[in-house]
């Protein structure tokens, strides 16, 4: 394996995948994960919703899972408290530490502090949700709160992310497949804004009890989120969940999307560009996707790290029947747009 196929420290990339239950935990650990990355049932991860996350014997029982495997297990803290009212994530944070994960994926920086406060053997990552995408505030949060790896936002080219590995000695992550965020990356406020519910705060980005989808008698179909309508569909048409952020509007004339084509992250082309970028991990997004995604995904990046760290061409694997708008793009890694 020559250098330039490993990361920062040395050693092939690693994969780090979603599972928003105990089922699809199991599902990614089988696929080839080498670390899962999970949320409590509560407000204290960005993906609170009903059906999803683990209660305290679930989350020992996945530590158990995921350790017995050989891999590694990350607990997502990464939504802001509000007020006084920090409770809630200090005891997850408790929690996390006495289950034994391997991780846990802060936002807040008083909450950071609190971690490495009390639990100075825990390591600690900090969330994409922290938005921080430039040398001096990742520096802050290692020096300050003893981060050990920093998730990048997806608004960073390749050459970006190479210059940020030379100036920080730090673990980076980033982003290879999934939805994509506009705004300031990580933090939303247009779901708070019409819905009335943050991902950043409550951890749910346009929530289900706000969502419907209309079939007209034509057999379009209509999606709106708080009321407002978001998008139609052209009948037989996949609708799209709708988020405020990918919704179609008429501007100036045109119908177009506003703030956000509905496309996915593929990475897969640029894995090699990556790893020369000196990234220690590839992170694959969907907590609330099913065990089909996560199975399908996790082994496409497992067999395409597999053979980059072999030298051999990467495998061909379709991956766009599971991605928003049946389409992938390289996003800002590339960055072919403004």
């Amino acid at each position: 394996m020559t250098e330039r196929r490993r990361g920062r420290d040395g050693r092939r990339i690693e994969i780090v995948c979603p599972a928003g239950t105990p089922a699809a935990l199991d599902t990614a650990l089988a696929a080839g994960a080498d670390a899962v990355y999970v949320g409590f049932r509560d407000e204290t991860n960005a993906r609170n919703f009903p059906g999803l996350n683990f209660d305290r014997t679930e989350m020992a029982a996945a530590v158990a899972r995921a350790h017995a495997a050989g891999r590694k297990l990350f607990i997502a803290i990464n939504t802001y408290p509000r007020g006084a009212d920090e409770g809630p994530w200090r005891r997850a944070v408790d929690l996390a530490a006495e289950l034994g994960a391997d991780a846990v994926i802060l936002a807040d920086p008083g909450i950071a502090a609190y971690a490495a406060r009390n639990h100075p053997g825990l390591r600690l990552h900090l969330s994409v949700q922290a938005s921080a995408a430039h040398a001096g505030a990742i520096r802050l949060m290692k020096d300050s709160f003893g981060i050990r790896r920093v998730v990048l936002p997806r608004v960073l080219t390749v050459a970006q992310i190479a210059a940020l590995n030379r100036s920080v000695e730090i673990e980076t992550e980033v982003f290879a497949f999934g939805g994509m965020c506009v705004m300031a990356e990580g933090r939303c406020l247009l779901s708070g804004y019409i819905a009335g519910r943050s991902p950043n705060t409550e951890g749910v980005c346009s929530p289900a009890e706000a969502v419907r989808f209309t079939r007209r008698p034509d057999g379009s179909v209509t999606t709106t989120l708080a009321g407002l309508t978001i998008d139609r569909f052209a009948p037989r048409a996949p609708a799209a969940y709708p988020t405020l952020c990918k919704g179609s509007f008429l501007a100036r004339g045109r119908r177009i999307h506003l703030f956000e084509d509905p496309v996915s992250l593929d990475a897969r082309p640029i894995l090699d560009a990556l790893a020369k970028a000196g990234v220690t991990a590839i992170k694959i997004e969907g907590r609330q996707r099913g065990r089909a995604y996560v199975e399908r995904v996790v082994r496409a990046f497992r067999e395409a790290v597999d053979a980059l760290a072999a030298g051999a061409p990467l495998p061909a694997a379709a991956l766009t029947d599971l991605s928003e708008g049946a389409a992938g793009t390289a996003g800002a890694y590339r960055k072919e747009w403004r």
